[in-house]
């Protein structure tokens, strides 16, 4: 990655540059440069005369969630609604088969208004199956599903995941024709007609089948999102409470708890591999990549 090269690194850019290819997929190149500008002033700020993977790994955590605001504190009761919806997302991510790997689940409140957040790593992935769709809609009502099953009541906090549920469920319907009762049609998004009303190419009764069919789409994830949960009830109070106690916990520390995916490891590369390496260069005896110094001045803003 050219945005790489005017960092001083701890080692080769192109150890660096495939991890960081795989865990941002998507990204823009202002994104990346972003993160690599973070990752030098994140270094900086430690007191490290080069950038080394820890810092890449903050500054990835920061452009996805925000940074981690302390001035905000959490009652006891809402960290364990938290830490309940967190855990049930991981948790589902975890135990199905078409999901992204869990990366890192926290618990600590982020400047993006977020009160924790589970970060998975990203598939650079463009074609999707029903089934693969289906999963990314239960692990996305994980949280939901979580809190109700532990609280046995619902926070506005899954408002997010709702939003993420319905634009999956009417894109299946509506563009990619995976609804039997509707069948293998597409339509556009509402065109703009006279005086901005827009017109729709179905009628009225079609677009209260599509309604129906998207409904009994989030009802039948919701309800296999639940019986996952409700079938390791165990393994999720054992995520709550481990983050309750670490407030952060990684992929390594996922698979400690509740042990390995059922369905095969996730693709994903565990940060203490990321250490392991670098501590081998560094037995070897090379010498540290020279580049251009570490950049200074203000740090920059982020996207959110």
């Amino acid at each position: 990655m050219q945005h790489l090269k005017s960092l001083k690194l701890t080692q080769a850019s192109s150890f660096y540059s495939q991890r960081l290819a795989e865990l941002t997929p998507g990204f823009s190149g202002a994104d990346i440069a972003n993160i690599c500008n973070e990752a030098a002033l994140h270094a900086a700020r430690e007191g490290h005369t080069s950038v080394h993977t820890f810092s890449f790994e903050y500054a990835v955590e920061r452009v996805v969630a925000g940074t981690a605001k302390k001035s905000r504190i959490l009652s006891k009761e809402e960290q364990r609604v938290v830490a309940f919806h967190e855990s049930g997302h991981a948790l589902v991510g975890w135990l199905l088969e078409h999901t992204e790997a869990v990366m890192k689940v926290s618990i600590a409140p982020r400047t993006n208004a977020a009160l924790g957040f589970a970060q998975m790593l990203p598939r650079d992935q463009h074609l999707f199956t029903t089934e693969q769709l289906f999963e990314r809609m239960c692990m996305a009502l994980g949280g939901r599903a979580a809190e109700a099953i532990s609280f046995s009541r619902v926070t506005s906090g899954a408002q997010d995941d709702l939003k993420k549920v319905t634009r999956i469920a009417y894109s299946m319907v509506k563009q990619f024709g995976m609804a039997p009762g509707i069948g293998p049609v597409s339509f556009p998004e509402a065109q703009e007609g006279f005086m901005g009303i827009g017109r729709r190419p179905f009628s009225q009764g079609l677009q209260q089948m599509m309604d129906h069919e998207a409904k009994l789409l989030v009802t039948k994830a919701y309800r296999h999102t639940e019986k996952v949960l409700l079938d390791n009830l165990d393994k999720l109070q054992a995520l709550a409470n481990a983050l309750l106690e670490k407030e952060v916990i990684n992929y390594e520390d996922i698979e400690a708890l509740i042990g390995p995916p059922p369905h095969g490891p996730k693709k994903m590369i565990p940060p203490q591999r990321w250490i392991d390496a670098q501590r081998e260069q560094q037995a070897s005896g090379e010498e540290e990549v020279a580049q251009q110094p570490t950049p200074q001045g203000e740090e920059p803003s982020w996207p959110r």
